[in-house]
């Protein structure tokens, strides 16, 4: 259910279009060419200036029975239903039942007072801070729902506003909202008032996907020993239920946005970016993203993903284009499949376009001794750099571009990273870099020590850790130069040292605490979307 960086392939794609309208049909199949009937595969609809123009299927959808994908084939969307969610917001806010700008907390008491205030438009926009459900509950013991886990955290990534963060616990408490302000279930309030009048009668929104849903595919995952069932049900899809719908009306939706079949004011607020408190204007809106499209105007989508299930869904409203795929076995690729679609429906050619690896006017720089593990002074966060193919390289940011012999900049902004800053890194030193953005901000970090702690070191870190947020508890053992990390007495990974007191694997990264007498009394848990996270020793 997360949003894919593989789009980026719509925006840079290379495909050959004839100068000639190409045979769509012939042409689409040769996109799904790798799709065979006894295996999963996808759906595709696409319409231009409001005419359906592509609706094919491909691949089975149930295996064991042999049903084949068919256009009125149901798939879950995933994150696709956030557009559907902000749009119901939106309807009751130009009811005026609600207000944007209203205090989530007016609407849903239960959740904590952090000192900041939380508004409707924070959700929408993904910068209210609230830690995503997702790894709160893969790291929580027992089976806590999404909503309980979302309401017992007493700490946010950062303040509402300042930063943009992905969380898909915004779009739990939303429906909430829906559901309390229109006094109608969620599943019956975008029934009546989205997929009813705009004729979308393949789709749904049940909160239990146990239920019957008349001609759903089943979704699939590979491994070694062959095909297996992959999707999210009960507790894994949040409590806030799921989209299952097809590829047409999916293209049924977009095209409605593009003639403002819900008004307005809806479409608008939809495609309007979302503004940080420092004035950065984001390509991500309300449910959807906004991005200048390589071949003119603009492209608006969001894809989604759920378990074996992986769906996009775009439109170009300058060139009057909708595009959907959905499918039942997970792949990045439905990116490419839907990049390919829309230069179908394009007509000319168009050349690659090919990344800056330095800037006019300076040489390749030395990279030697710049990359390595930083971390942010004062605050702890990680930076990892890397020197790929003669490029210096920033995890999530991308390829850096030098602009000095010490200082690089990035090409493309990314969400992601430093909520889509533009921004110029310098090395002060071979250890300390600093990290300016285009408005100005500041921020310093230092390169990770070179620990390798003793087996006494590792004694002493060695215990049981416990937090109520998360429900979670750790039980951390010395390894030979790591620690064993056991989660709920069940799985168990390793932590490698990467500075004093300090552990990693992956993006995770455990930092232990003393007290003034250096004891140790904790450790404190951070992922990219799960700062922070307080866990108390429970035998100090």
């Amino acid at each position: 259910m997360k949003l894919t960086s593989s789009l980026a392939i719509i925006i840079l794609s290379v495909t050959a279009v004839a100068a000639q309208a190409p045979d769509l049909s012939a042409e689409v199949d040769k996109v799904f060419a790798w799709a065979k009937k006894s295996e999963p595969g996808c759906a595709v609809a696409a319409s231009k200036e409001g005419k359906i123009v592509i609706n094919k299927a491909y691949g089975s959808a149930d295996m064991e029975r042999e049903v084949p994908i068919s256009a009125d084939t149901v798939f879950d969307a995933g994150s696709i239903r956030k557009q559907f969610v902000a749009a119901s917001i939106l309807l009751l806010a130009e009811e005026g039942k609600l207000s944007l700008t209203d205090d989530v907390r007016k609407y849903i008491p239960a959740l904590p007072d952090y000192g900041h205030k939380i508004t409707i438009d924070h959700l929408l926009t993904h910068t209210s801070g609230i830690r995503d459900w997702q790894p709160l509950l893969n790291l929580a013991g027992g089976d806590p729902t999404a909503m309980s886990m979302i309401l017992r955290q007493r700490e946010l990534n950062f303040k509402p506003g300042d930063e943009w963060s992905y969380s898909n616990s915004n779009y739990v408490l939303l429906p909430e909202i829906v559901a309390r302000v229109s006094g109608l279930p969620f599943s019956e309030f975008v029934k009546k008032r989205i997929f009813e009048p705009l004729g979308m009668g393949s789709t749904s929104h049940p909160v239990d996907p146990l239920y019957l849903i008349k001609n759903r595919a089943l979704a699939y995952s590979k491994d070694a020993t062959g095909w297996k069932m992959d999707m999210y049900l009960g507790n894994d899809r949040g409590g806030a239920g799921g989209l299952f719908t097809t590829a047409i009306d999916l293209v049924t939706w977009s095209d409605a946005l593009m003639d403002n079949r819900l008004g307005a004011f809806v479409t608008q607020k939809l495609r309007e970016a979302a503004t940080l408190n420092n004035g950065r204007r984001l390509t991500y809106a309300r449910g959807l993203s906004v991005q200048p499209f390589r071949r003119g105007g603009t492209l608006v989508w969001h894809s989604g993903g759920a378990a074996g299930y992986s769906a996009i869904a775009a439109h170009l409203p300058e060139h009057s284009i909708s595009v959907a795929v959905v499918c039942n076995q997970d792949g990045g690729a439905r990116s490419e499949y839907s990049g390919r679609i829309i230069d179908l429906l394009l007509p000319g050619s168009f050349s690659d376009v090919r990344p800056i690896t330095t800037a006019p006017g300076v040489e390749q720089v030395d990279l030697s001794g710049k990359g390595g593990l930083f971390f942010q002074e004062g605050i702890g966060q990680s930076l990892q750099i890397a020197v790929d193919n003669n490029s210096l390289v920033v995890a999530g940011a991308g390829i850096l571009v030098p602009i000095g012999a010490d200082r690089f900049r990035n090409q493309r902004p990314r969400p992601t990273f430093l909520s889509e800053a533009e921004f110029e890194l310098k090395f002060l030193s071979a250890d300390r870099i600093e990290v300016k953005t285009k408005e100005g901000i500041v921020s310093h970090y230092r390169r990770a020590s070179s620990w390798t702690p003793t087996t006494d070191d590792l004694k002493a870190l060695a215990g049981t850790y416990r937090s109520d947020e998360l429900l979670a508890t750790f039980e951390a053992t010395p390894t030979k130069g790591g620690l064993n990390v056991q989660a709920n007495h069940a799985n168990t990974v390793e932590f490698k040292p990467v500075d004093k007191d300090t552990f990693q694997v992956g993006q995770s990264l455990l930092r232990f605490k003393r007290d003034s007498a250096g004891k140790v009394t904790g450790l404190v848990y951070s992922n990219p979307v799960l700062r922070g996270v307080t866990f108390t020793r429970e035998d100090s």
